[in-house]
């Protein structure tokens, strides 16, 4: 180990402890201080004193003398430095070193900066040059009063020099992959052009001397100088952004800190110009503010209005409407993404909510109240916020006192509401609710103190729907009358907002400010219709038709490969064997017609319902020898289908089918719904339905999707399915879990070998083509998958001897707020029929994607799935990769149609929630090569 003042590899490490030496900077106090009070005293020294030996030199390690060196070479970069004299000639002598492991990238990106600041690099500055001093730049305590205060005209545009020279943007060219097969039609989309009159927007730093580490006090002080600054602006407590460019470069103002009168400096100081499509985040912020100037209350993430609710009284439920608005730089330009949208609360409150619970369960009430309320949304409507409720205090009541933040008196929670809201609570002995509000701590700012709000149930409104209501058939359908709108009607929502807008002063004043203009009417484009696909059974083809919809062909036709059902038992209860009778003689009546071969099952007569016996008899029953497994279930009942699917897919595998009495309870319905339940059982068992025609050979398609587990720790569970033959009507399925803090892309590669083993074994050789569909991905994560998940599963490749195949991996997306609407007419709209594909003007600039709607709805809008080529290997044409996807939306077993996303995406979500939801062990790798997951 070096000591003695040697360096190791390049200084590290010795820098390190020369750095922790240094005492602690304090709140407040600038470097420079720290510095000077750690510096050990000055005593003259007397002439008669010896002269100190000259300090050793410091030896460097690898690559340490070539960077002083160069260091040397290059003059002050810093911007603003004064130069009080010119400029040392460089030196002339060559860089004659050795040049260790990365210290020729070191020369050369010091080269490049250099360049990049129009200085000659060391290698070709020639010795004798002088530089001429910078231009100082004015710094003065006086600012001269805002130009807009004195009715001064705008400030001009700045220099381009300049600018040059501030600009930190870089931009790059737009991403144009657009297709051209299919019919050509007129669509329309929910977004609005946004026009910007002014040539951009002015970033500054601002700084603090003395550092100022709170937020609210920055951005306090910054406020007293608005006769300097103007009215308008965006300041996050370090970048304040302006539509207008102040005189100076670098201004400086005065404040006091308030709580001690410590004089204070702020220092702004112009870094760049922005373009203004590159302020879509400033923009956004300035829709904020519009909307809370409209009256509209932040429920969530959106904005509702809480003044024209629509009631729904036989639910106790109420639903607000609202608007979702989004400023974003596509490839056509600033668009408003907007959409209507609509909030369903509840008109019981949490106190309503625990009282029912005591009635029907006295004995153990607070631990099904603590599972219905805890993690739940609250609105408390005397200030319409939403609140997360952490905890419930049962010790804490209404009458406890805290102390308030105004007056610092002690006051209890009836006063308090009754003095400042005017609201009586009527209930004294409820507990309160807890909310912890989780701060990210800022640059520079102390660990944020964990504050605790204190909620009354009485004063507090559930939102959103439970699972319970969910499966309310009636419910949701009195529910679907206000929030399926229909195209037609969100035009006319969204015309109604721009309104609102232009005829608000203080609000269209928000958008002058900014120099922004919005047009009145929604975007009109073109897009394309593709063409129906031809879906393939044993013995006849036919089209999927203009709905995609081919129901009733595939029940009257041979399932492409069907397998027989020899050997299979069914349980049931005692009150069920009438209906378990009847389930079976119709599966006997409807599997020859599909091709299937059906016997007699053994038939398990159960004594009860209770999950012990269903679990007993299974284990009792079930052996290798059996194909199928089908249970007869009274009632759903969550804990008795994990049960159930945990034994089949884990303990014994086995595949199983799960019904409840009341599906095959009605006599009209129950041969459609055996015909359904029958061609479920057939995909189980390895069988293949229909196929569609992929011209593509050697080519396997993945789906990936992930399932959070709220019960495990916020564990997640990937669900992994490929493709094993031509026709893509057989799949390979692996799960991962994924630990908290643990990569994804681990278990991915796992799965992506075994899979390609797979299809090894039944191909004898190994794909060409792999295109990953991976659902589950935000914005946030889109460079991460770009970047870091693609390289990592390309080294799965590696494993086999000379293989490189071509891999795509394309991110699906069904959670997004656009809608495409198809022009029928000079004000009539209607929902784009399945296969128009937008790929242009709405879609991203800096990414390769496009839009896909490749369902029918008969009730409100359809939603399009957005698809990004983050990795396009494969070299394919925009057009075969958008017909791949919407040829994949046909490819999902349990529904005789299209779906939102492709199938393997389907097919992954349905095994990631099976796993997270029922079983929460990996299944038994016997069941891989089967949809037992359906």
């Amino acid at each position: 180990m070096a000591s003695g003042g040697f360096y190791g590899r390049g200084g590290r490490g010795r820098s390190i402890l020369d750095a922790l030496k240094q005492p602690v900077r304090k709140p407040g106090q600038q470097e420079e201080q720290a510095q000077a009070q750690a510096a050990p005293p000055v005593t003259p020294q007397s002439s008669d004193a010896p002269p100190k030996p000259p300090a050793a030199p410091i030896k460097f390690g690898r690559g340490g003398g070539l960077l002083a060196m160069m260091q040397k070479a290059q003059p002050s970069s810093q911007p603003g430095a004064l130069a009080e004299t010119a400029p040392k000639p460089a030196p002339t002598m060559p860089f004659t070193m050795p040049i260790g492991r990365g210290l020729g990238g070191m020369k050369e990106l010091l080269q490049k900066a250099a360049q990049g600041r129009g200085m000659p690099t060391p290698s070709s500055r020639p010795s004798t040059a002088t530089q001429p001093p910078a231009e100082p730049v004015p710094s003065s305590a006086t600012v001269p009063p805002h130009p807009s205060a004195a009715g001064a005209a705008p400030c001009p545009a700045p220099p381009s020099e300049e600018m040059s020279r501030l600009a930190v943007y870089e931009r790059k060219e737009a991403v144009h992959r657009t297709g051209t097969e299919g019919k050509v039609m007129p669509f329309s989309a929910n977004h609005i052009r946004v026009k910007c009159k002014n040539s951009g927007v002015f970033q500054y730093d601002v700084k603090f001397d003395p550092v100022i580490d709170s937020k609210g006090m920055r951005i306090g002080m910054l406020n007293e100088h608005k006769a300097v600054i103007g009215q308008t602006k965006a300041f996050d407590g370090r970048l304040l952004f302006l539509p207008i460019r102040l005189p100076q470069n670098e201004t400086v103002l005065h404040s006091q800190r308030k709580t001690d009168g410590i004089n204070v400096t702020i220092t702004i100081r112009l870094t760049t110009v922005v373009d203004p499509s590159q302020c879509a985040h400033l923009y956004n912020i300035v829709f904020r503010r519009i909307m809370s100037i409209l009256d509209m209350c932040q429920v969530g993430r959106y904005y509702y209005n809480p003044h024209t609710p629509s009631q729904v009284p036989q639910h106790k439920l109420e639903v607000w409407p609202g608007y979702i608005s989004s400023i974003k730089e596509q490839e056509g330009g600033l668009l408003l993404n907007l959409d209507a949208s609509h909030r369903v609360l509840r008109t019981e409150t949490v106190l309503d909510v625990m009282q029912s619970i005591a009635v029907r369960n006295p004995n153990n009430c607070q631990d099904d109240i603590v599972r219905k309320v805890i993690g739940s949304v609250v609105l408390t409507r005397y200030n319409n916020k939403t609140y997360r409720v952490d905890e419930i205090k049962w010790d804490m009541k209404p009458l406890d006192t805290f102390k308030s933040g105004t007056t610092g008196e002690e006051i209890s929670f009836l006063d308090y509401y009754k003095k400042n809201y005017n609201i009586s609570i009527r209930d004294a002995e409820q507990p309160l609710l807890i909310n912890r509000p989780r701060k990210k701590r800022e640059p520079g700012e102390r660990e944020p103190k964990i504050e605790m709000i204190c909620l009354v149930p009485e004063l507090c409104y559930m939102t959103g729907l439970t699972d319970e209501m969910r499966s309310d058939f009636r419910l949701m359908k009195d529910i679907a009358v206000h929030t399926r709108v229909t195209p037609m009607q969100r035009i006319i929502a969204m015309r109604k907002f721009i309104k609102s807008i232009n005829t608000n002063d203080e609000a269209r004043k928000q958008l002058e400010n900014w120099g922004l203009e919005l047009e009145t009417e929604t975007i009109r484009i073109e897009g394309r219709l593709l063409k129906e696909e031809k879906i393939k059974m044993r013995q006849k083809e036919f089209m999927a038709g203009p709905e995609a919809d081919f129901g009733r062909d595939v029940t009257r036709s041979e399932v492409l490969v069907a397998v027989d059902l020899r050997n299979w038992i069914v349980f049931y209860t005692k009150k069920d064997t009438p209906r378990a009778t009847e389930y079976i003689q119709m599966m006997k009546r409807v599997c020859p017609q599909m091709g299937i071969q059906i016997q007699e099952p053994i038939r398990r007569d159960l004594k009860d319902d209770r999950t012990e016996t269903f679990v007993r008899n299974l284990r009792e029953s079930v052996n290798p020898r059996v194909q199928m497994v089908v249970v007869i279930c009274p009632t759903s009942r969550d804990d008795r289908y994990s049960a159930i699917k945990k034994f089949c897919c884990v303990e014994c595998p086995v595949p199983s089918q799960v019904i409840i009495s009341k599906t095959i309870g009605n006599p009209n319905k129950l041969r459609s719904v055996t015909q359904k339940i029958a061609l479920q059982m057939n995909c189980k068992l390895g069988g293949e339905l229909w196929a569609v025609e992929i011209p593509l050979k050697d080519l396997m398609i993945v789906g990936i999707d992930v399932y959070h587990d709220a019960t495990k720790g916020k564990r997640s569970i990937a669900g992994f399915v490929a493709s094993t033959n031509r026709t893509c009507t057989r799949w390979f399925s692996r799960v991962h879990f994924q630990l908290p803090h643990e990569e994804l892309v681990n278990g991915l590669k796992t799965s992506l070998l075994s899979a390609l083993r797979t299809y090894h074994e039944i191909n004898h050789k190994l794909p060409e083509k792999i295109i990953v569909y991976r659902d589950g991905v935000g914005d946030g994560q889109l460079k991460v998958v770009s970047e870091h998940e693609v390289k990592q599963l390309a080294t799965c490749f590696k494993h086999f001897p000379n293989y490189e195949p071509k891999l795509s991996v394309v991110v699906v997306q069904k959670r997004i707020n656009t809608r495409l609407f198809y022009q029928t007419g000079p004000d009539r709209i209607d929902n784009p029929p399945p296969g128009s594909v937008m790929d242009h003007t709405i879609t991203r600039r800096d990414w390769y994607d496009f839009f896909l709607v490749s369902q029918h709805v008969r009730q409100g809008t359809v939603s399009p799935t957005h698809y990004i080529v983050v990795h396009d290997g494969s070299s394919m044409k925009p057009d075969h990769m958008q017909r791949l996807a919407y040829k994949m939306t046909h490819m999902y077993y349990n529904w005789p149609g299209t779906v939102r996303v492709p199938a393997p995406c389907q097919y992954a979500h349905k095994l990631a929630y099976l796993v997270g939801q029922s079983i929460h062990k990996e299944p038994s790798e016997l069941l891989s090569d089967r949809l037992f997951f359906l």
